[in-house]
């Protein structure tokens, strides 16, 4: 497993993976799904941090912000309350997940939970480099709490249309059998095609409930960056003073099992 590294939120420098270098085209997936501010959704500080060290590695790849909202509020207000397009300098696009064309993804995993292949944007096959840029929030449900930093991000690629359930703006269908479970067969389908993960953990987010945009906030002041998404959310688990996410032994042992 590759490693993770962390530094303050004011010394960070982000470092992209190798693929970066020679690409034409990067595949930016930022956690912007909800139109309220940071520690909620990532910080316009942070993600301008990482489109620098993009931009400092590959002056002329393509850039493509890419974000399904989970909201009535639509992806282009989103960005404009947070203030994303004045990060849209040349070559960088902001695109909707949910108005992108889609196709299947075979599950890879040793044992897939519910999904033996999932929809998710074709472009995720047509660039040459994948970065998650995720916020670091703690939810509850059913007395379990849930932890979303890099990997949980990804649910905002799958089509609303395909995967909600009773809400047409959330992605329900990825809540069942339970998100832990489901994260498996999404690391499996697009989740270790991602070459690089940050999060943001200026702040952490914290649900007393399952909603993800109302809770508290505690100050932690760090992110976390690598090439391996699990490691990464291993990292922000343990800089974020949480236990470790539920999710990340079952998925290591399962990366054991299919690479043998």
């Amino acid at each position: 497993m590759a490693p993770a590294y962390f530094s303050s939120a004011a010394d960070f420098i982000y470092t992209p993976p190798e693929t970066a270098k020679d690409a034409l085209r990067i595949l930016v997936k930022p956690n912007l799904g909800y139109p309220v501010g940071p520690p909620v959704t990532v910080s316009m500080a942070v993600l301008s941090k990482v489109l620098a060290g993009l931009r400092q590695a590959n002056p002329t790849a393509e850039i493509l912000i890419v974000e399904g909202v989970c909201s009535k509020v639509s992806l282009a207000d989103i960005a404009e309350r947070h203030g994303l397009p004045h990060l849209l300098t040349e070559g960088i696009r902001l695109l909707n997940a949910d108005e992108l064309d889609c196709v299947e993804y075979p599950n890879q995993s040793p044992a897939p939970v519910r999904f033996k292949t999932m929809l998710a944007p074709k472009l995720l096959q047509e660039v040459d480099c994948r970065i998650s840029v995720g916020a670091f929030k703690k939810t509850h449900l059913k007395g379990s709490s849930l932890i979303s930093a890099s990997l949980k991000n990804l649910y905002g690629l799958f089509p609303r249309a395909k995967y909600k359930a009773r809400s047409p703006n959330s992605r329900g269908q990825l809540h069942r059998p339970s998100v832990p479970l489901v994260l498996q067969d999404i690391y499996f389908t697009i989740g270790h095609l991602f070459d690089g993960g940050v999060v943001d953990c200026t702040q952490k987010f914290v649900s007393p409930d399952w909603k993800p945009d109302k809770g508290k906030t505690i100050d932690i002041g760090q992110i976390i960056w690598g090439d391996d998404l699990l490691a990464v959310d291993r990292m922000a688990c343990q800089v974020g003073n949480e236990a470790e996410a539920d999710y990340l032994s079952p998925i290591d042992q399962l990366r054991i099992s299919s690479s043998t």
